[in-house]
This record gives C-alpha cells, sequence and structure tokens, in this order.
C-alpha cells in the first residue's frame, strides 16, 4: 500500500470514531433505508416506464435493476459492517482498488447527490404550483432548500428523526395503494371491473419493444432505485453498525419486491399500458401520476390532492436524504486529504457544517428558474446527475470483489467478518455486468445510422466522461497504482472486531452486575 493510502486510512479511522456521533439507530437506519430506495421515479415515472416497455418488460426491468441493487447491497453491507466510515464505498474504492478510483468515486458521489437536490427543490416548484400557481416557484425552492439546510445542520439524530416520519408517510401510502387495488382487482371496491391479467396482452403483449426498450427504461428504473446505497453513507454515524447494517440489508429484498414489483403489477392489472396518459409527465401534471389513476378509479375524492401531498414530502425526502449522504462524503473526502480540510470540520454536534454549506451552494442551482422555466432547469439538472449514481454501483461491486479477494489470500478467515454476502463472487459479478450494459446502451442509437448524433450521446455520456478525467487526472498527480492484494489493510477490521467483543463483554458485565445489586 503506497504511504497516501495508509494516512487517509488511518485518518478515516480516527477522525469518524473520534468525532462523528453514532445516534442514529435501528429504525432511523432502517427508514433511512427505505426512504433512500422509494422516490420519485415509483410515483412519477412508473407510468412511463410500464408505458414504453410494457406491463412485462416493466415488471422485469424492475426485477432485474431489483435483483442487481440487492446484490450491491449485501456487498455495501459486507464492507460496511466491518469497517462502518462515513465514506463508506469511495473510502472502500481507495483502500482495495486505488487511491485515484477512490477519489474519482468519492467526487462523483458528492457532485451527483448535490445536482440531484437541486432537481428535488425545481421538483417542489412544480408541485407547489398545483396549489399555488401564482407564486413564484425560486421563492418555494429557497424556502424549502432552508429547510433542508435546517434539519441537517442540528445534528444527525434530527435528521434520522425527520426521515423517519418522511419515510413512514411514503411506506403507509404504496400499502394504501397496493391494498387498495387488489381490493379493486377482487371486486370488493369500484374501479377494477376493466382491469386483469388481460390487459397484459393488448398492443405488442406483456413485452412492448423488445430488448432495446427494456434497455432503455433501465436508467429511469436504477434511479428510482437509487438511494439505497444510504445505508452505507450512514454507517459511520450508526449505532453498533455490525448488528444493524446487516439488518438492514437483509431487510431491502422484501421492500424491493413489496413497494416496486407488486406495484408494478397492480398498475399494470388497471390501466392499460397503451393508456397515453402514462406517456405524460407526472410531475407537471400530477392529475395523470398512475397512483392518482387509480384511485381516481377507485372513486377516491381528491385524488390528486393526495399525491401531490404525498409526492411533495417524497421530494423532501429524497433532499433531506441527498443533504445528508451528500455532505457526508464530502467531509470524508476531506478527511482522507482528497478534499479541503475545512470540509472536514464539525460542529459539537457532530455535523460537517461546511460541507453541508458547500452542497447547499450547488443545491442553489435550483435558484436558476428565475432565468429558464422549471420543467426545462429540471430536465437539464436530471441529464447532468443521470448516470453518476450507476457509476457509484459499479464501483460497490469492483471494491467488494478485491476486497474479498485479497481478505481471503491473506489467510483471513470470514468468521471474523460481522456479516458475509453469500452471493460472491456472482453478486459483484451480475452487478458490474449489468452497470456496464445499462451505461453504455442508454443511447446506443446515437452511433447508428449515416450521422453519429454528437450532441445526443455527450448529453448522455457526459458524466462517464468527468469520472475518467478525476480518475486519470489525480492519477497522473499522485501517481498512484492499483493496490495488490498481499498489500491490502485489513488491521483496522480486526481491531474494530475487538472493540465490538469487549463493548459486548462490558455490556454483559454491567448486566450481571445489576442482577447482583436486584437480588
Amino acid at each position: 500500500m503506497t504511504h497516501s493510502n495508509k494516512n487517509a486510512s488511518s485518518a478515516t479511522t480516527s477522525n469518524t470514531s473520534g468525532h462523528l456521533k453514532r445516534t442514529l439507530n435501528s429504525r432511523h437506519l432502517n427508514m433511512i433505508a427505505i426512504g433512500g430506495s422509494i422516490g420519485t421515479g415509483l410515483f412519477v415515472s412508473s407510468g412511463a416506464t410500464i408505458a414504453q416497455s410494457g406491463p412485462g418488460g416493466a415488471l422485469l426491468s424492475f426485477a432485474i435493476i431489483g435483483l442487481m441493487v440487492y446484490f450491491l447491497m449485501t456487498s455495501l453491507g459486507e464492507l460496511a459492517a466491518c469497517m462502518p466510515v462515513s465514506g463508506s464505498f469511495a473510502t472502500y474504492a481507495s483502500r482495495y482498488v486505488d487511491e485515484s478510483f477512490g477519489f474519482a468515486l468519492g467526487w462523483n458521489y458528492w457532485y451527483s447527490w448535490a445536482v440531484t437536490i437541486a432537481v428535488d427543490l425545481v421538483a417542489v416548484q412544480i408541485i407547489m404550483s398545483y396549489w399555488f400557481p401564482d407564486t413564484p416557484g425560486v421563492i418555494w425552492s429557497a424556502l424549502f432548500l432552508g429547510l433542508l439546510f435546517a434539519l441537517n445542520v442540528a445534528s444527525v439524530r434530527f435528521f434520522g428523526e425527520t426521515e423517519f416520519w418522511f419515510a413512514l408517510i411514503k411506506v403507509i401510502t404504496i400499502i394504501a395503494f397496493i391494498f387498495i387495488g387488489v381490493l379493486m382487482l377482487l371486486g370488493i371496491l369500484d374501479g377494477g371491473q376493466d382491469g386483469g391479467a388481460h390487459l397484459w396482452q393488448i398492443g405488442d403483449g406483456p413485452i412492448a419493444g423488445g430488448l432495446p426498450a427494456l434497455i432503455g427504461v433501465a436508467m429511469i428504473v436504477g434511479f428510482s432505485f437509487q438511494g439505497t446505497e444510504f445505508v452505507g453513507i450512514a454507517a459511520g454515524e450508526t449505532e453498533n453498525p455490525g448488528r444493524n447494517i446487516p439488518k438492514a440489508v437483509r431487510q431491502i429484498f422484501w421492500r424491493i419486491l413489496l413497494f416496486y414489483v407488486c406495484t408494478i403489477i397492480v398498475i399494470g392489472l388497471l390501466i392499460p399500458y397503451t393508456d397515453p396518459r402514462l406517456l405524460k409527465d407526472g410531475l407537471s401534471d400530477i392529475t395523470i401520476s398512475p397512483f392518482t389513476l387509480i384511485f381516481e378509479k377507485a372513486d377516491m375524492l381528491a385524488a390528486a390532492a393526495l399525491m401531490n401531498a404525498v409526492i411533495l414530502t417524497s421530494v423532501l425526502s429524497a433532499g433531506n436524504s441527498g443533504m445528508y449522504a451528500s455532505s457526508r462524503m464530502l467531509y470524508s473526502l476531506a478527511v482522507e486529504r482528497k478534499a479541503p480540510a475545512l470540509f472536514a470540520k464539525l460542529t459539537r454536534s457532530g455535523t460537517p457544517v461546511w460541507a453541508l454549506l458547500a452542497t447547499t451552494v450547488v443545491a442553489g442551482l435550483c435558484l436558476l428558474s428565475f432565468l429558464f422555466s422549471p420543467g426545462k432547469l429540471y430536465l437539464w439538472l436530471l441529464n447532468t446527475s443521470g448516470m453518476l449514481g450507476f457509476i457509484a454501483w459499479l464501483g460497490i461491486a469492483i471494491s467488494h470483489y478485491r476486497f474479498r479477494r485479497g481478505y481471503k489470500l491473506q489467510g483471513n478467515s470470514l468468521d471474523k467478518l460481522p456479516y458475509v454476502s453469500k452471493f460472491f463472487p456472482f453478486g459483484p459479478f451480475f452487478a458490474f455486468a449489468l452497470c456496464m450494459v445499462v451505461m453504455l446502451g442508454q443511447n446506443y442509437q446515437a452511433f447508428i445510422g449515416d450521422r453519429i448524433d454528437w450532441v445526443g450521446a455527450a448529453a448522455t455520456y457526459i458524466g462517464l466522461v468527468l469520472f475518467a478525467v478525476m480518475w486519470y487526472g489525480h492519477k497522473l498527480i499522485t501517481r498512484s497504482r492499483i493496490v495488490r492484494y498481499r498489500e491490502m489493510d485489513f488491521s483496522v477490521i480486526e481491531t474494530r472486531r475487538r472493540q465490538d467483543e469487549r463493548k459486548a463483554q462490558s455490556n454483559l458485565d454491567g448486566v450481571a452486575l445489576g442482577q447482583q445489586v436486584s437480588a
């Protein structure tokens, strides 16, 4: 291992354990995982996904990407449980892949989520115009940007509480949606008379458009899942990470099955995928969100207003989590000397306030809506951050594969790890291959025909270019190299394991002493 990489590793360990407050408990972590994996992609974009690829195609896309996400979370869970740091996969990439790879991955993740917050705040303008059409949208973005900053600057526990309630609203809405949809299909509620399996046979059948359509909607589906990796980011501030992180990871599979797969099945059985309303922008016109359409079919009054409020909550939840994750990533980069030291400074409550301010400044791009229309700005910011989430997932798969290979090659026993992914090596291989297919195949049409569509290709692949520039630019300056398996340093894992054993023994001694006093 290079000298700089060793320094970065020790700095991460000391700063994370010495300053960040481990006040997020199991309840917070579970809801952060839920909140991160349910966003506007499910409430808004699911209709367009079904319309473009058919109900069977949408279900297949959500199932395949969901399986990939589950494999990724088991990989991240193995890394985060034994080495809970705020920088998460960027730190793991530096330790087990290449220092420059970790540098690029960390800055990529911070920038992508800072811009995504701006996307969410522009969406707030569009949502609030439903109730206040005459109020300038920039006012709403400024107010909610201040609110998100306030929720995050107080303390990590306060953030955890607000995210818990944000996520709970989304969970209740989806469960109610699935329950009502099932009652409609069974004929207990009105509105399901025209629904059923026959809707999957109309038009081109259950999978419309074939493989090109599946690849085309995969990025939209992947964007819906982005945020599940927040479990790894929150590891540095989680109580008993060796127990709580594996617990959260194990539940992700069932969340994906319930919240995504069941939702797509219900929509596909109740609304024909050829319905032209599904192709419209459900964000700018909430009345044609698939959730709204089905609630209205069930004769629920004020369904549009209800879903507008839920989607507002969902957007705020995504912005709240994004503010947390991006500020912690920037803090970790500063601790590892990959960003200015200013961003490593913490308040007494353990909040990286300068990293939070920097994230807020970038998120302030949402205020550009006074120069451009909210719809155009929304699409511009969304395209800017579109592919960067898949790059982060790619980094998780590579880091876990190399970590496990190096750990075993040095003769270490998997029994010493608090959580072990059962899907190695298939899990990271599958995730890596699928991420590459989705990223490279997103706009392959730009290269087909008499002339190459360079503008379209640039808009799609600019994220990959920026990542490569950061990676190799840092490599040229620092002359870093790939970390060899034999040089990987796993001492921090053993140190962590011994600390957990001492803490557990101390708790047992405390219980025994309490029983003696009571006797």
